[in-house]
């Protein structure tokens, strides 16, 4: 079968559908049958036997015979359940009739005047079925659901093989056939590997049918989808053992197996196209706001009992609670995450995943579905194996622009985690470097792993990452307080991060620039008041680097001096000084950037690259539009950052001995480890909604239940007045002071601390709205606007550290004739401050809370991500959807 006869008459009868001048009658069976008996079409020969122009023609030439197609094939389906799909004819005729749903279906999507049409009853001849008739959608779902469970066509049966023992489909009890042991089913039956492809045709086919949110615009992505509504609802019997055989195939996954090498390359896997399509039915169906009949929720809402009944798949995910449950998923999930890290003496002995996005989709909805699993992936250092894989990637995909979504869901993760106590002190277990990362070498804990990857992001990341610079940094402020010991190459990168963001013409060139700047400070205070005894390396740096504190407490406010500054940053691309900041172009940290700022290409990479930071009067323009000025201004802001060592270091070093070459920490990444690729032209990309406002997804609460009354209190104005750092509650302060301020009053849509110079939506350049465009450029930095924060910054523990410190090192720098860094890192190691330091603060945690505009941008993600890796077939490829857009790169 599949010769080319058959193809050749399958291609007639797909012709005849636009041909003929009358629409084919529903009841001429000889030539419907044509379709899926007596044949066996692969699914890429269907996809390339029916070209999407012919659909698109039947569908607006002859809407009769595409309505009649999807029904009779819809109909051939359930007549094949009623039978109980015993005979091989019937099975095949089945796999085609699913073949050619999946093919056609997204154009029915495509255009709205069919919206309803699987919604409505049956066009059937016979009247008896009028009465009480079932949507064909629904008809549709149930078959799908029906065969997934059929004995000896997608599940092994236990019965007495042989037609007339098999069972009878409609009365089957599915929850005997769970497809894989782990969650609520002990049994793993056997293997077989043409059920595994039959289960994935018919997932495939169930996707297609989900993806109807593909083709609404994002303003109304989260209308209920009808499709899922009814397959997660009450409606649909297998939905528990659908559940779990889709949970536990994922999870009980071990694409290495007993590690054959080479084994991927000598034998087809059939399990990991399933298991990919399993992940991504359920990540869809976990969906909260298209599966709900209510009116979606845009404001902050939770999931309580009332809002997730409907769903039975979220139902069922929230009521796990057996550590024994918890400890497969988390080891199933860690496994298939840590998959592309596994090294090997051979290359590409190992098999390698792709399904990455998914997994990270999929972990974060268990967390934010089921706390007592959050809760229980905290208990130890398991969390570990999550946060290795996510920073992987990270720093990975940094330089990426098509995996700007990839970067957007590890840092949510990893701010959802950070919300946690027991993350922060998780960290602190030492990190054996067992994966090749293009980070400098260190020794030290998962603390310093985290930060020295933030650092990389920020400081050589894609411009697109500037709206995720204050979630970085707000996973730092949230595991500040709990960080015993961190290293040398940890310090100073926190520091170099703090050198670059409080240049004044940084911190005068956008509305928000100085929330930045307010967070670090609150890194630093947490260290100092909470876990001095064992960072005297961050104290050592702090004091080396005592000179950038004295500039920030010493900004100039007045008219002349901001505008003095504004102009310092034009001059700044060559070699000059900004006021106060680092040199550009002068010493960089560690001899790697030293020579990579010395080379002209690392100059046309930051050209490239342009805004880390924002732009000021071009601030509404997007790197790759921007004038050659603008670029130039924009790189002083990257230059600042690989400047660590400027010249006033160097007078400090002279009196705390002459050890500048020992200290700087010389950047050698580590072996093995390749640079962050860009991404190769012509790569596909889905564009994504506008990040999420820091403010919108994140609460402050207390990490003492004490000052849960008064999270704020009025008596640690530095922190109390900062904890608002990245909402836009500060802003009107700010528009009161100056009305030509680049913000808007309305507290929705301040386009404040995520939307500093690149108009984002994703990975995709678009000009920002023309009232936005202009309010930025009118942005001017007025005296009282500067004061009004400057007077909050949050100094006065360092200070008080510089204070008494500084004078001690200097005098056993002098009375020892010390030149070795290491003497001075031991006196304070047994130095202390009990007892001289501000009464410590309270520490304020800044949690993620579930919200509409995460939810939306998740839903844009995932359905995104599920569009492009769908290749073969490439079931979406060319249609017209409308909630993201494909673009190349």
């Amino acid at each position: 079968m599949g010769n080319t006869d058959t193809k050749l008459n399958f291609r007639k009868a797909i012709v005849q559908l636009t041909s003929k001048s009358q629409p084919i009658d529903a009841s001429d069976d000889a030539f419907w049958e044509q379709f899926w008996c007596e044949h066996n079409t692969p699914v890429q020969d269907v996809f390339a036997l029916v070209p999407a122009n012919e659909i698109r023609k039947v569908r607006d030439v002859m809407p009769k015979n595409l309505a009649t197609l999807c029904y009779k094939a819809t109909e051939r389906m359930v007549r094949a359940v009623d039978n109980s799909c015993r005979t091989q004819g019937e099975q095949q005729t089945v796999l085609n009739c699913v073949r050619l749903l999946t093919r056609i279906l997204p154009y029915v999507f495509e255009d709205v005047q069919w919206k309803d049409f699987f919604w409505s009853s049956l066009p059937s001849g016979s009247e008896k079925e009028e009465t009480g008739s079932v949507p064909l959608a629904q008809s549709l779902l149930n078959a799908i659901c029906d065969l997934l469970f059929c004995p000896d066509f997608t599940v092994v049966g236990y019965r007495k093989s042989g037609p007339e023992k098999a069972e009878e489909l409609n009365s089957i009890d599915s929850c005997e056939y769970i497809w894989e042991a782990g969650v609520g089913f002990a049994q793993s039956p056997p293997r077989n590997g043409s059920m595994d492809s039959r289960r994935t045709e018919l997932l495939k086919l169930l996707l297609t049918c989900f993806s109807e949110t593909m083709y609404r615009p994002p303003t109304a992505s989260d209308e209920p989808n009808r499709w899922i509504v009814h397959f997660t609802s009450a409606d649909n019997r297998h939905a528990l053992p659908l559940f779990t055989s889709l949970l536990n195939t994922v999870c009980a996954y071990d694409p290495v197996g007993i590690g054959v090498p080479y084994n991927h390359l000598l034998f087809t896997d059939t399990l990991e196209p399933l298991v990919e399509v399993c992940l991504q039915i359920l990540i869809v169906t976990l969906d909260h706001d298209i599966t709900s009949n209510g009116p979606a929720q845009s404001s902050a809402y939770i999931h309580d009992d009332s809002t997730i009944a409907d769903n039975l798949f979220i139902n069922y995910l929230s009521r796990i609670h057996r550590d024994d449950d918890f400890q497969f998923i988390l080891k199933g999930v860690t496994r298939l995450l840590n998959n592309p890290l596994v090294q090997s003496y051979l290359p590409n002995s190992t098999k390698r995943l792709h399904c990455h996005q998914e997994l990270l989709v999929f972990f974060w909805k268990i967390c934010d579905y089921n706390k007592k699993f959050l809760y229980f992936v905290l208990k130890s250092s398991d969390v570990l194996d999550i946060l290795v894989p996510i920073l992987y990637h990270l720093n990975d995909s940094r330089a990426d622009q098509s995996r700007v979504g990839l970067m957007h869901i590890g840092v949510f993760i990893l701010l959802l985690l950070s919300g946690e106590r027991n993350f922060g002190v998780r960290l602190n277990k030492p990190y054996t470097a067992t994966v090749p990362m293009d980070i400098p070498v260190f020794t030290g804990t998962h603390a310093d792993l985290l930060i020295t990857v933030f650092h990389k992001i920020i400081a050589t990341g894609h411009q697109r990452l500037q709206p995720l610079f204050d979630c970085l940094l707000t996973i730092l402020v949230n595991v500040s307080p709990y960080l015993k010991t961190l290293s040398m190459v940890a310090s100073i990168k926190l520091l170099h991060l703090l050198e670059a963001f409080s240049t004044p013409w940084f911190l005068y060139s956008a509305p928000s620039n100085h929330h930045l700047v307010f967070f670090l400070l609150e890194i630093f205070n947490n260290i100092i008041q909470y876990q001095f005894d064992g960072n005297s390396n961050l104290v050592y740096t702090i004091i080396r680097k005592r000179q950038v504190f004295h500039a920030l407490a010493n900004l100039p406010t007045d008219a002349a001096g901001i505008a003095r500054c504004l102009s310092n940053r034009k001059g700044g691309s060559g070699g000059g000084t900004g006021a106060g900041g680092g040199r550009t172009g002068g010493s960089s940290q560690g001899s790697g950037s030293r020579s990579l700022a010395g080379h002209d290409d690392a100059a046309d990479y930051q050209q490239r690259k342009a805004a880390l930071t924002a732009t000021g009067p071009a601030g509404g323009s997007i790197a790759g539009d921007e004038s050659e000025e603008d670029r130039v201004v924009t790189r002083t802001g990257r230059l600042a950052l690989r400047d660590a060592d400027s010249a006033s270091e160097r007078e400090e070093d002279a009196r705390i001995g002459d050890e500048d070459a020992r200290s700087d920490i010389v950047e050698e990444s580590m072996e093995g480890s390749r640079p962050a690729q860009e991404a190769e032209p012509g790569t596909l990309k889905a564009t994504l909604l506008d990040t999420p406002n820091l403010a919108q997804i994140t609460e402050r609460e207390s990490a003492h239940p004490s000052d849960l009354a008064s999270p704020s209190s009025p008596d640690v104005p530095t922190v109390a007045e900062k904890t608002v750092t990245a909402s836009d509650e500060e802003e009107p302060e700010a528009n009161g002071t100056n009305k030509g301020a680049g913000t808007d009053s309305s507290p929705s849509k301040t386009p404040s601390p995520l939307r500093r110079s690149v108009a984002q939506r994703g990975s995709l350049r678009v000009t920002p709205a023309p009232v936005h465009g202009a309010q930025v450029k009118q942005w001017q930095p007025a005296p009282e606007w500067v004061q009004s924060w400057r007077s909050k910054l949050p100094l006065q523990t360092i200070m008080r550290l510089l204070q008494v410190l500084v004078p001690q090192v200097e005098k056993i720098c002098i009375d020892k004739g010390l030149t070795d860094e290491s003497e001075i890192l031991k006196f304070l190691q047994h130095g202390t401050l009990v007892g001289l330091l501000p009464v410590p603060h309270p520490i304020l945690i800044r949690k993620y809370q579930a919200n509409g505009g995460t939810t939306a941008w998740f839903r844009t993600y995932m359905w995104g991500v599920i569009y492009l890796r769908n290749v073969d077939p490439a079931v979406w490829y060319d249609t017209e959807v409308k909630l993201f857009e494909i673009q190349r790169v």
